[in-house]
C-alpha cells in the first residue's frame, strides 16, 4: 500500500468511526510515519511549524473576546436597542435577530458563539410572541453563519495564513457578502411567516425608550467600529486587534456594565483556553496531514485532476463549490482550509481568479456547512439553546439554505461584490 493510499484510507476510516477530526488527522499521519519507517523527528517539527505562527495568536484572543462579550451582556443590550427601533413592525423580531447577528458576528467572529449568545435571549422572546421555537432556532442557526463571513472572522485568518493573502483585505471583502446574507435571510424569513396569525406585534417604543436603549448600547455599537476601524486604518494588525478586543471587552464588562466580576475571569479564561486548544489541535493535525499530502504527491495529483476538469473559470468555480459544500458537511472549516487550499488555490492562480474573492467563496461555503448536517455546528448549538429536535430544525432551515445557495452563486460568479471594498480602499491590483 502506498503512502498516499494509507493516508487517505486511514483518515476516512477514522472519520467514519466518528473519531474527532483533529485526532483522525493526527493518527492517520502518525500511522504513515510508523508504517513507512520515516524519521519520527518529522512529527514535532511539522506540528510546531504548523502552530508557531504569530497570526494564530488572533484565534485565542478572538475566542476570548467572544466569551467576554457574551458574559458582559453586550448581546442583551444590542437586542434591546434593535427591538426598540424595529420591534413594533410586522416580523420585527426577525429584523432584530438578523441585525443583532450582523453586529454580534463582527464582535465574536464565531457562528456557534453568535447562536449561543443571541439564541438564549431571542428564541424564548420569539416563542412568546407567537413564532414557536423551531423557526427562531433555525433563523438563529442560519444567522449565526454570518459570524464566519462578517469580519473579524477566524476562518478568514486561517485562509490568509495558509495562502498568504492579506487578512485585512479578506476581512474587508467579507462585509458586503455578509450583508447580502442578512438581507436574503430576512426576506425569506418574512415570507415564511407571512400567513402566521399568532404573531404578536409589540407596541412602538417611545422616543425616550429608544434613546435610553441607544445610550446603553453605545459601548457595544462602538466595538466593531474600534476593532475594524483600527485594522483598516492600519493602526493595528488583525492579530493585535484581537488583543484590543479582549481589553476593550473587559473594560466594558467590568467598569461600564459591571456585569463581569473578578471571580468570573477564571471561568472566562478556562473556557477560552479549552476552545482555543481544540482549534490548535485541529491546526496541528491538519498541518501534519497537509505536509504528508504534499510529500506523497496527493496534492499535486489532485491539483492536476482539478486542472484537467476545470478548463475554464466557470467550471473551476462550480467544482470548488461542490467540493467545499461536501467538505463542509463532514469537517470543520479549519481542517477544510488546510487540506483543500493547497489543491484549489494554485488552479485559481492559473485561471486568473482573484484569491481574495476565492477566500470569500471558501468561507461562505464553509459557513453554509455550519447549518448542514451531519457536522452543522450551528444546527446542534441551536438545538441545544432552543430545545428543539434536529429534524424539526431542518424542516425550518431548508428555505433559508436555498437563499444561502443563491448568495453563494452570486458572489462566486460576480466577484466584484467581494472585491468592491478592497479595491476601493487599496486600489485595483
Amino acid at each position: 500500500m502506498s503512502l498516499a493510499t494509507l493516508l487517505i484510507v486511514s483518515f476516512f476510516a477514522l472519520a467514519l468511526l466518528n473519531i474527532p477530526i483533529a485526532v483522525a488527522l493526527g493518527l492517520s499521519s502518525c500511522l504513515c510515519l510508523v508504517k513507512f519507517g520515516l524519521d519520527m523527528s518529522i512529527l514535532p517539527t511539522q506540528v510546531y511549524s504548523g502552530i508557531a505562527k504569530f497570526v494564530l495568536l488572533a484565534v485565542p484572543f478572538f475566542i476570548l473576546a467572544g466569551n467576554i462579550m457574551e458574559k458582559s451582556g453586550i448581546s442583551d443590550r444590542l437586542i434591546r436597542f434593535f427591538k426598540a427601533l424595529v420591534g413594533h413592525k410586522k416580523g420585527g423580531l426577525i429584523y432584530v435577530s438578523i441585525i443583532a447577528s450582523l453586529f454580534f458576528a463582527a464582535i465574536s467572529g464565531s457562528g456557534p458563539a453568535c447562536v449561543a449568545a443571541l439564541g438564549s435571549i431571542l428564541i424564548p422572546a420569539m416563542e412568546k410572541d407567537g413564532y414557536g421555537r423551531e423557526f427562531p432556532s433555525a433563523l438563529l442557526a442560519t444567522g449565526g453563519s454570518i459570524g464566519t463571513i462578517i469580519p473579524p472572522s477566524i476562518p478568514f485568518v486561517m485562509f490568509g495564513l495558509v495562502t498568504g493573502v492579506s487578512i485585512t483585505q479578506l476581512f474587508m471583502a467579507g462585509i458586503l457578502p455578509g450583508i447580502l446574507f442578512g438581507i436574503g435571510l430576512g426576506a425569506v424569513s418574512l415570507f415564511m411567516v407571512r400567513n402566521e396569525k399568532d404573531i404578536v406585534i409589540t407596541e412602538k417604543a417611545t422616543k425616550k425608550e429608544v434613546f435610553d436603549s441607544f445610550i446603553a448600547a453605545i459601548p457595544a455599537l462602538l466595538f466593531p467600529v474600534i476593532i475594524l476601524g483600527g485594522i483598516y486604518s492600519g493602526i493595528f494588525s488583525p492579530t493585535e486587534a484581537a488583543a484590543v478586543a479582549c481589553v476593550y471587552g473587559l473594560v466594558i464588562g467590568i467598569f461600564v456594565y459591571r456585569s463581569i466580576k473578578l471571580r468570573d475571569l477564571y471561568d472566562l479564561f478556562r473556557t477560552s483556553v479549552i476552545s482555543s486548544g481544540n482549534i490548535m489541535l485541529i491546526i496541528a493535525g491538519a498541518s501534519l496531514f497537509a505536509w504528508f499530502c504534499a510529500t506523497s504527491g496527493i496534492t499535486a495529483t489532485a491539483t492536476k485532476a482539478v486542472q484537467s476538469v476545470a478548463s475554464s473559470q466557470f467550471m473551476y468555480l462550480l467544482l470548488v463549490n461542490v467540493i467545499l459544500l461536501i467538505a463542509g458537511c463532514f469537517m470543520d472549516s479549519t481542517s477544510a482550509i488546510y487540506i483543500l487550499c493547497p489543491i484549489l488555490v494554485p488552479v485559481a492562480k492559473t485561471l486568473g481568479y482573484d484569491l481574495v474573492a476565492l477566500g470569500v467563496v471558501f468561507i461562505v461555503n464553509l459557513a453554509i456547512g455550519n447549518v448542514t448536517p451531519p457536522v452543522g455546528l450551528n444546527l446542534f448549538c441551536a438545538c441545544g439553546v432552543g430545545n428543539v429536535t434536529i429534524m424539526g430544525l431542518v424542516k425550518k432551515v431548508w428555505p433559508m439554505l436555498i437563499v444561502c445557495f443563491f448568495v453563494l452563486i452570486l458572489i462566486t460568479y460576480v466577484p466584484q461584490i467581494s472585491l468592491f471594498l478592497p479595491h476601493l480602499f487599496y486600489g485595483t491590483p
